[in-house]
């Protein structure tokens, strides 16, 4: 069904339209309560209602290439239409720190998340509810289950486990650095919850000070270092921890793998964060066959892209249980949200993962049985087990291609010349707070709502903006600021705020500006005229600096696409070059056959 013919579209079809996969469809419906509700089709295909659909689009900030993308009935984006361009270690805590974590406290929003805080919530939230134990005070009980984990860095894991847990657990982790240790220890003491915990330092390898652990513990969450090369497996060859095999030396993955399991109780959890290559390494292709030979490992999540702690490293989740006797499931289960538009996406929720699972769809999750996995390489990546369909045509993918080309040609006309000054510039300064005095501006409280011309500065060391009066504003607030438009041009404070607010230390958890270091930021002292000559500069670089991100999702969606469409078999390895001159923007095809 092609949309722009019928009121009506499928999952497949809003996903075409948002430029996302089904997968982050399927995870819209179930995670948004107010997703449009489906006035057609059948149960495993139904129908919505388009204009429904793009009101929650929009909404919902989900549609951010919609003002751009268009609708189309081809597997990718649409890119016509208008540019929218405006004119181990003893030391000070004697081998462990045994404390307690306060009452409960305020829970911060997903927008608000590092990548690293998460994927924590994340693995969290795939950890069952008997876990926990019911009732618990949060006085020492050593039946208090246990949640333990052997490179727990600053414990931003075992935080997102007290988070969800409480008093239910208690808390153990294990550092090899004595300054992540510390910085451990200061954030449990200091966040808000009941959690009882322990930390010590030292190789948990090597030295595992977490061994009064072993088969006992409820759940283990762990992200293994990524980045070490080998690890010590001459010195532990012949370790009882390796029980599905001793992993080859540069196979470190598969050691801190069964670190892990070999901790757990009967029908506990561990959530350990993999690499792709550990999937697919022939070295260890025997321990990953025992692993689902013993129906030990239950399933296998494939994440977005830039949700590890490391930067443009790929993420897989594997999900282990100890069996209680014989294995209770004779399947792993596949699930693949890397094609998810947003990290922020993937449940964080075990009601959500519950659902998920629930769902079956073959485009996002599959359970596979232990003999097919087994009767090869043991490939362990869910890409390689989920079914993608391709819906497109030729004529849909020449089509989409052709409007892409158009789109960047605008996109490149709108690029601006500017002319050097026709005298030396030279500019006193003003800070805010001398503004603010002057009554010229106001600093509000972030908790404020927002109004259109405020400027926002945002968490994460994001750049200050312009706030539009839309939903859009309220993510990732640190600072407002109110101006009086008769004396201030808003994109003329917002941009020059750049410069100050970036260079300045923070040192908070939001990684944002505080009021004191805010008002001491300086801006040029300038007429009210001649900002507004900086703010239409600056306002016109902004928006041009949108679209072209933009159009660089849309082109990387389309490119995606297209090899997909060459793998599958809907496209032939045939192809034509769109060359332009400057004299004509007629395009000459120029043949080439491979």
């Amino acid at each position: 069904m092609g949309i722009g013919e019928h009121d009506e579209v499928t999952a497949a079809a809003i996903a075409r339209l948002a430029g996302v996969s089904r997968a982050a469809v399927a995870n819209w419906r179930r995670r948004y309560p107010e997703f449009p509700k489906p006035v057609g089709g059948s149960e495993h295909s139904p129908t919505f209602s388009l204009d429904e659909v793009e009101v929650w689009l929009r909404a919902t900030g989900k549609g951010d290439q919609l003002s751009t993308a268009g609708r189309t009935e081809t597997g990718t984006q649409r890119v016509d239409g208008p540019v929218p361009f405006p004119s181990g270690s003893p030391h000070a805590w004697e081998r462990s720190d045994l404390g307690r974590l306060p009452e409960q406290g305020p829970e911060r929003g997903v927008a608000d998340l590092t990548s690293g805080e998460l994927l924590a919530r994340v693995m969290a939230s795939l950890l069952p509810h008997s876990t926990a134990s019911a009732g618990s005070t949060g006085d020492w009980d050593a039946d208090v289950p246990v949640a333990l984990d052997p490179a727990c860095a600053e414990a931003t894991l075992l935080l997102a486990v007290a988070d969800r847990f409480g008093t239910g657990v208690r808390l153990a982790g294990q550092e090899i650095r004595l300054s992540a240790t510390e910085a451990a220890v200061r954030r449990l003491s200091d966040n808000p919850l009941g959690t009882l915990y322990e930390i010590h330092t030292g190789d948990s390898l090597l030295e595992n000070q977490l061994d009064g652990y072993l088969g006992a513990a409820a759940a283990v969450v762990c992200e293994p270092p990524f980045d070490l090369p080998q690890w010590p497996s001459a010195e532990l060859a012949t370790d009882p921890r390796w029980e599905f095999g001793t992993p080859a030396p540069r196979d470190a993955e598969l050691a801190w793998v069964q670190h892990c399991y070999a901790h757990l109780r009967p029908r506990g959890v561990a959530v350990v964060a993999v690499t792709p290559r550990t999937c697919v390494q022939p070295s260890g292709q025997h321990i990953r066959a025992a692993l689902v030979r013993s129906g030990a490992l239950r399933d296998v999540i494939a994440l977005p892209k830039g949700m590890g702690s490391l930067p443009d490293t790929d993420v897989y989740l594997w999900v282990l249980q100890r069996p209680y006797g014989a294995p209770d499931h004779r399947e792993v289960r596949m699930v693949d949200l890397s094609g998810l538009g947003a990290a922020a996406d993937v449940p964080h929720e075990f009601a959500a993962w519950e659902q998920l699972f629930g769902d079956a769809d073959p485009t996002v999750s599959r359970a596979v049985p232990r003999l097919e996995l087994l009767d090869g390489d043991a490939n362990l990546l869910p890409s390689r087990h989920v079914t993608t369909r391709v819906e497109a045509s030729v004529d849909d993918f020449a089509r989409v291609t052709d409007r892409l080309h158009a789109l960047h040609l605008r996109a490149v006309q709108g690029l601006p010349r500017f002319t050097a000054p026709t005298a030396p510039t030279r500019r006193s300064s003003v800070t805010l707070g001398e503004l603010e005095r002057a009554g010229v501006l106001t600093v509000r409280a972030r908790d404020d709502t927002p109004r259109a011309g405020d400027v926002l500065l945002r968490t994460l060391g994001r750049p200050p903006v312009v706030a539009t009066g839309t939903a859009e504003d309220d993510t990732g607030v640190a600072q407002i600021i109110e101006i009086d438009s008769g004396r201030l041009d808003a994109y003329f404070l917002a941009t020059f705020l750049r410069a100050d607010a970036g260079a300045l230390p923070v040192a908070n958890t939001l990684g944002a500006l505080n009021r004191d270091d805010l008002r001491r930021c300086r801006v040029p002292r300038l007429p009210l005229a001649e900002q507004r000559r900086y703010g239409d500069a600056f306002r016109h670089l902004l928006e041009l600096e949108v679209v072209l991100a933009a159009l660089e999702r849309a082109s990387t969606h389309v490119i995606e696409q297209t090899v997909y469409g060459l793998i599958a078999g809907v496209l032939a390895p045939e192809f034509t070059l769109m060359k332009n001159t400057d004299d004509t923007s007629a395009a000459d095809e120029e043949k080439r056959k491979l």
